[in-house]
C-alpha cells in the first residue's frame, strides 16, 4: 500500500518547484535568477529623464522668491544682449531699406589726372562701353558745359553765377540715379534737342523758380524750365545744376561731348567686380587716369562705427550675464547647505552620488533656462518697442536668441557644477546629523 505524505513532509527533491527550499533553486539555475533579480533592482534604481526634471523642478518650487531673483539676473544679461543685437539689426535694416531705394550699387566714373598732373578726359565712347559691361545694369552720363552759366533773366550781373553749373545730361539719368521731380517733367527725345532745362532743387531756389513753365537766361539765350528736381542724396552735385539735353548742349552751346561723370548702376552681387573693371573699361589705354568712386562708401564708416558700438554693448551684456551666472552658483551653493538633511535621506534610501549630482545640475540648468527664456522674451519686447517708436522694421536675429539661450545653459552648467559635486560628496550620516 502506497504511503501518502503531506507535501511539507516529503523529501525536498520530491516537492513541487514552488515548495522547494531556496538553496535548491540557487543550485539549479539560481545564478541566472539572481542576475535577473539584480537587473530588476538596477532598473528600479534608475531615474528617467522625466523623473530627473521633476526632482530638479521640485527643488526650485520650494524657494520661488530666490529662484525668481536669480533668474532675473540672468534674464537682464540676456535681455541686454538681445536688445543690443536686435536694435542694431533693426536700425541697419532701416538703413538698408533706405539705401535699396536710393541704390548702394551706384558707382561714379570721373576723369582723374594724367601722367603730367593735368586734368584728364573721359573718351567719347566711355559711357557706351560702360553700359555694355555684363556687371552693369544701367549707365548715364553728365558733361560739364564750360564757360556757361544760367541766370534768372538777361539783366543779371554776369559775375553773379550763384554757383550753378550747366550740365549736359543723358536722358536715362533719372532711372540710373533715382531722380524724382518736384514739378514738371524730365527731358525726352524732343525737348533734349531744344532749349529746355531741368533745374536741381538748390538751383531752382537760387534762381527763384517755383516750378516749370518759366524761362531762364542760359548761355546767352532763353531756355524754358520743363522740370524741377527733388533733392537727391546720392548725387548732391545735381542739386545745384541746370541740366539740358546732350544734343542741345552740343548744337547750341558748343559742348565738346566728353562726359565728366558716368553714373553706373551695377548688378547686385557684382558691385566689387564692376568697381574693379570700370577704369579699364572707360579708358583702356590709360586706366590710371580714371577715378571710380562709390557714393555709399561714406556709409561704410557709419556701419563700422555701429559695429564697434554693438561690440561694446555686447561686452556689457556679457558682464551682466556673468553676474547672473555668479548668482546661480551662489543660489545652488546655499541650496546645498540648506538641504543637507534631504540629501542624506535620499542617500540613505539608495540614491547614488551620480543621482544627487544630476539632481542639482538639473536644478541649475532649469534655473538658467528660466532666466534665458525670460531674457530672450524681454530683449525681443524691448527691441520691438524701440523699433516701433522709431518707425523701423523689427528684426531680432534668430542666431541671437538661440545663442543667448545656449549661453545661459552653459552658464548654468558651469555655475551648478561645483554645488552638484559638493552635494554628491556629502556622506549620508553627516548630512542627516547636520542641523
Amino acid at each position: 500500500m502506497t504511503e501518502t505524505r503531506p507535501p511539507q513532509d516529503r523529501p525536498a527533491r520530491d516537492r513541487p518547484a514552488r515548495l522547494r527550499p531556496a538553496r535548491l533553486l540557487r543550485s539549479r539555475g539560481g545564478g541566472r535568477r539572481k542576475q535577473e533579480r539584480g537587473r530588476r533592482v538596477e532598473r528600479v534604481g534608475r531615474l528617467g529623464a522625466r523623473d530627473v526634471v521633476r526632482v530638479g523642478a521640485a527643488g526650485l518650487r520650494a524657494r520661488p522668491l530666490r529662484v525668481v531673483l536669480s533668474a532675473l539676473g540672468i534674464a537682464i544679461g540676456i535681455a541686454a544682449m538681445i536688445g543690443v543685437v536686435g536694435i542694431s539689426t533693426s536700425s541697419r535694416a532701416q538703413l538698408q531699406a533706405t539705401l535699396d531705394r536710393l541704390g548702394t550699387n551706384l558707382l561714379t566714373v570721373t576723369p582723374g589726372k594724367d601722367f603730367f598732373g593735368s586734368n584728364a578726359q573721359l573718351p567719347l565712347a566711355a559711357p557706351g562701353m560702360i553700359a555694355r559691361m555684363p556687371e552693369v545694369s544701367a549707365a548715364a552720363a553728365t558733361g560739364k558745359v564750360t564757360d556757361t552759366h544760367v541766370y534768372r533773366n538777361d539783366h543779371m550781373d554776369p559775375e553773379e553765377t550763384g554757383g550753378i553749373s550747366v550740365l549736359a545730361a543723358d536722358l536715362k539719368l533719372p532711372q540710373t540715379i533715382g531722380l524724382t521731380l518736384r514739378s514738371g517733367t524730365w527731358l525726352n527725345a524732343a525737348t533734349g534737342r531744344y532749349p529746355a532745362v531741368v533745374l536741381g532743387s538748390a538751383a531752382a531756389d537760387r534762381l527763384g523758380v517755383a516750378g516749370a513753365g518759366v524761362q531762364v537766361w542760359l548761355g546767352g539765350r532763353w531756355f524754358t524750365v520743363v522740370g524741377v528736381l527733388n533733392t537727391n542724396e546720392l548725387a548732391p552735385e545735381l542739386d545745384s545744376a541746370a541740366l539740358i539735353g546732350w544734343d542741345a548742349a552740343v548744337a547750341r552751346l558748343g559742348f565738346d561731348g566728353h562726359a565728366t561723370t558716368v553714373y553706373t548702376r551695377a548688378n547686385k552681387g557684382s558691385v566689387e567686380r564692376a568697381q574693379g573693371l570700370l577704369a579699364a573699361t572707360a579708358n583702356p589705354e590709360s586706366p590710371n587716369e580714371i577715378e571710380v568712386s562709390r557714393p555709399s562708401d561714406a556709409l561704410a564708416a557709419e556701419h563700422a562705427a555701429n559695429q564697434t558700438f554693438t561690440a561694446l554693448l555686447l561686452g556689457l551684456g556679457g558682464v551682466a550675464l556673468l553676474v547672473g551666472g555668479v548668482g546661480v552658483a551662489n543660489t545652488m551653493v546655499i541650496s546645498v547647505l540648506e538641504r543637507r538633511a534631504e540629501i542624506g535621506l535620499r542617500r540613505s534610501l539608495g540614491a547614488t552620488r551620480g543621482q544627487i549630482r544630476l539632481q542639482f545640475l538639473t536644478e541649475s540648468q532649469l534655473l538658467a533656462a528660466l532666466g534665458g527664456l525670460g531674457g530672450v522674451a524681454l530683449g525681443a519686447l524691448v527691441t520691438f518697442g524701440f523699433a516701433v517708436a522709431q518707425g523701423w522694421p523689427t528684426v531680432v536675429p534668430p542666431w541671437a536668441m538661440v545663442g543667448g539661450l545656449a549661453a545661459t545653459l552653459v552658464i548654468g552648467a558651469i555655475a551648478g557644477l561645483y554645488p552638484a559635486i559638493r552635494a554628491a560628496r556629502l556622506p549620508p550620516t553627516e548630512a542627516l546629523t547636520t542641523p
